[in-house]
């Protein structure tokens, strides 16, 4: 099946290198990062693993709960994150869904024939706490995810899902964003007190209202 923005991700039960897991039961009220890996053992994706680790204390303040899969087994992975431990010197708490079956992949869209027919592709999906796929994006193989850009996305989604607001290009946390268009020019005063500026009718900015 085909996964778009906007779709209700599909639930799935699968081993993890912590165990059995319920994927909604995992997320629970969180927002969740659902990110594939070709294979274990990989080197780009050590890296990325290492990296997300790494971030941990970030996706924490953002009520952010993360999850890797990958096509080979649990106890592959557990040997994995050994090395990933050792080699990125950090400490994998996530867990790692074993999916030889592919069973995940093939319900995330995750085989890309022309890419591969058997691994697969990197792909990112970030998942709302009402179980809504809200960012897809997909690597190729030889490039290693930006996890600064899938952090400042998701700023940006939970800024946007509580305010009448946009981020413009390269917006970071703490930038002015950009009045939504429903919004007439009139009734932005009462709605975002802090100020605002007219570019021109159709591009009217304010201070970032949550900060």
């Amino acid at each position: 099946m085909s996964i778009r923005l906007g779709d209700i991700a599909p639930n799935f039960q699968a081993n993890t290198s912590i165990g059995e897991i319920d994927f909604y039961d995992y997320l629970g009220d969180s927002w969740g990062v659902l990110f594939s890996h070709p294979a274990d053992y990989t080197p780009v994706c050590t890296t990325e693993l290492g990296r997300t680790a790494a971030l941990k204390d970030e996706f924490e303040k953002r009520n952010v709960k993360v999850l890797a899969i990958s096509v080979d087994t649990a106890e592959s992975h557990k040997g994995w994150i050994n090395d990933i431990n050792e080699t990125q010197n950090t400490s994998v708490e996530f867990p790692i869904i074993a999916d030889p079956e592919k069973t995940v992949a093939n319900l995330y869209d995750m085989i890309h024939p022309n890419a591969s027919e058997t691994l697969t592709v990197r792909s990112l999906f970030v998942i709302s706490p009402d179980k809504k796929v809200k960012l897809i994006i997909t690597y190729p193989a030889s490039t290693g995810r930006n996890f600064n850009e899938v952090l400042r996305v998701i700023d940006s989604l939970q800024l946007t899902a509580n305010y009448s607001v946009a981020t413009p290009a390269d917006w970071k946390d703490g930038e002015d964003v950009i009045v939504v268009n429903s919004i007439k020019t009139e009734d932005i005063p009462a709605k975002f007190p802090k100020g605002h500026k007219v570019i021109n009718p159709y591009l009217r900015t304010t201070p970032q209202p949550n900060r």
